[in-house]
């Protein structure tokens, strides 16, 4: 067992939390998305929460905890879905919300502490500047940009600029290691991989330099159709639109856009399948035309429609990407999701036919991005949860239709969608990381290097007690 009073003396100065209640908080992500996760995860915690000012008190916790043995968990805002900030091994919570600077604004690029909000960024920018971040996840008023970069993947801007994983979405990161006297590292062009989408397994990230584009006053847009194939096609259309700037473009399936988007509901009829959109304002004189030339029906639109009795909406992100999947869960708790690549050239070939194939059980929800240079969609589907066992099987059904299913109900690296070691991220930790001491369980390379990922069988990792 580690000595956490001797680590707690050690670290005396810092903001320290040991509250049992407290601490559990600040050791929870939105895990529970997932019935599974929920069941394996739900008694985790850490033993102590730190919460450093600066770069110096991060080397601080870290070497110390080196010392002591101690696993350390960096926690952003806790807004991941798959357990990436869950401290499966106790010991110390490294919760960086207070380390909030921005740095610099430059034209085309912003400098900023790991624990900024997304949404603080594009405020600043957009005022002083009038850029805005690339990309940001649905929950833009509350996630990290250092959380967004350890733990996304993509999200609203990704049908513009594709993901994360594309070289220039993110410019530089600074890292510090874990060893007896941490180091300082930077990261640009391909290293980034080495830590990106890594949850923060190997390194700690100090501070992040993203680029920043053209500010709009985005339009949020709902188009309904009779047919779920037609707002597919409507929505691959005008993603393949050069002309036409979007930022968002979703699908969602009758009846879940009318039950689950409460106050949208009267805009929507039950039966609409529905094209959600970020629009800039001057494409929408010619987004108009394609919805008349599609049969759609332009049911919201934010620089027209009037909301009444006072009542505002949420903007058209918060329809989108996994609140969606949260909307839905606040209606009907049995809900929860999939994530699925339909992959170019026959991705709404595909999506038809999961759609028939699985009908109220499995109820389509797209957001298109650019995958490889080119339109595709990623499903997040609301699976409606009957057991483990049969969640597997919708798995294998997508995968065996050459569908890629990237697993949120797995809280490993692997298991979430690469189903194999990368090497790169590996080799790092073993630099970075050399006891293991950072987010342990989450990368089964370096836990249990000879797992079958061919077994089909979940891996679990043996550490899920305290400290």
């Amino acid at each position: 067992m580690a000595d956490l009073d001797a680590l707690q003396a050690e670290l005396s100065g810092l903001k320290l939390e040991t509250h049992p209640s407290l601490v559990k908080q600040k050791s929870r992500d939105f895990f529970w998305y997932s019935p599974v996760l929920k069941r394996r995860l739900d008694d985790v915690t850490g033993d102590l929460v730190v919460t450093p000012s600066s770069e110096d008190d991060v080397a601080r916790v870290l070497a110390a905890c080196y010392r002591h043995d101690v696993p350390v968990t960096v926690r952003g805002a806790g807004t991941g879905n798959y357990g990436q900030a869950m401290p499966l091994a106790g010991g110390v919570i490294l919760n960086m919300a207070e380390m909030t600077a921005i740095r610099s604004i430059e034209p085309g690029v912003v400098v900023c502490e790991p624990g900024a909000i997304m949404a603080d960024i594009d405020r600043r920018a957009r005022t002083e500047t009038g850029q805005e971040l690339r990309l940001h996840p649905s929950t833009h008023r509350t996630a990290s940009i250092g959380g967004f970069v350890a733990g996304g993947s993509g999200g609203v801007g990704s049908v513009r600029w594709g993901g994360l994983r594309d070289l220039g979405n993110i410019v530089r990161l600074k890292v510090l290691t874990m060893e007896a006297e941490p180091r300082v590292i930077e990261l640009a062009g391909e290293d980034i991989h080495k830590v990106n989408h890594a949850y923060g397994t190997n390194g700690v990230i100090t501070e992040v330099t993203m680029p920043l584009t053209a500010a709009y006053e985005w339009v949020d847009v709902v188009v309904g159709f009779d047919a779920l194939s037609s707002a597919a096609a409507f929505a691959d259309m005008v993603a393949n639109q050069d002309g036409i700037l979007t930022k968002e473009i979703a699908v969602v399936a009758a009846p879940a856009a009318h039950d689950y988007f409460l106050r949208h509901q009267r805009f929507i009829g039950r039966e609409q399948h529905v094209v959600v959109l970020m629009v800039a304002p001057f494409a929408m004189d010619a987004l108009a035309g394609l919805v008349d030339r599609s049969k759609g029906t332009l049911t919201y639109r934010s620089d027209v429609t009037v909301a009444g009795d006072g009542e505002s909406v949420p903007p058209a992100y918060e329809l989108c990407w996994n609140h969606t999947t949260l909307r839905a869960l606040r209606v009907d708790p049995a809900i929860t999701y999939l994530q699925i690549l339909f992959p170019y050239p026959d991705h709404l070939t595909k999506v038809a036919a999961m759609a028939d194939k699985f009908g109220d059980e499995v109820v389509t929800h797209l957001e298109f991005v650019r995958f490889d240079g080119n339109v595709a969609c990623f499903g997040l589907p609301l699976v409606r949860f009957t057991s483990e066992e049969r969640l597997d099987e919708i798995v294998s059904v997508f995968e065996t239709a050459g569908c890629p299913v990237f697993n949120p109900h797995r809280y490993t690296l692997e298991e979430g969608g690469m189903k194999q070691t990368d090497p790169v991220q590996l080799a790092f930790k073993k630099e970075t990381d050399p006891k293991g001491l950072l987010n342990p369980g989450k990368m089964i390379a370096w836990e249990d290097p000879s797992f079958d990922y061919s077994s089909h069988k979940t891996y679990l990792f043996p550490g899920l007690h305290r400290a």
